[in-house]
């Protein structure tokens, strides 16, 4: 089964840190680059991968970066989000609850690994949360 996902800067970081092939974040990217889940974007949420992976701290070499960035770009669906005028403990979320607004509809996700900083919603879930998901949809 395929589902969309609006995938949290943090999941992604994680996953690319990771040395556990395991690790629930890591799973979630490799079955992204697998076709398994279809990452659903904004603009500003390409910006803001762009500027948090390019960052000294993590040390990610530009072609990672780059490989990353473009299998999200060429895999996934470019969203134009409605405003929402939601409210969120830390702002630079909004975007990412917006993209997913757009096509919750659609059997889509937003994983995150900072549930608290979301709505209580089922469609916001960890990437535990959606790996278990889409077992129980195999």
């Amino acid at each position: 089964m395929i589902c969309y996902a609006v995938i949290d800067t943090n999941v992604l970081v994680s996953a690319l840190l990771s040395a556990n092939d395991e690790a629930a974040t890591v799973k979630v990217i490799e079955k992204l680059f697998l076709g398994e889940i279809v990452p659903i974007y904004s603009n500003e949420i390409t910006k803001e991968y762009r500027e948090v992976l390019n960052r000294r701290k993590f040390n990610f070499s530009p072609e990672l970066v780059d490989y990353s960035l473009s299998a999200i770009e060429k895999f996934g669906i470019l969203v134009d989000p409605t405003p929402s005028g939601v409210i969120l403990p830390d702002m630079k979320d909004v975007p990412f609850y917006e993209v997913v607004l757009e096509k919750k509809d659609d059997n889509a996700y937003l994983v995150t690994g900072n549930i608290k900083h979301f709505p209580k919603e089922p469609f916001v879930v960890t990437p535990r949360e959606l790996l278990d998901i889409l077992d129980k949809k195999n």
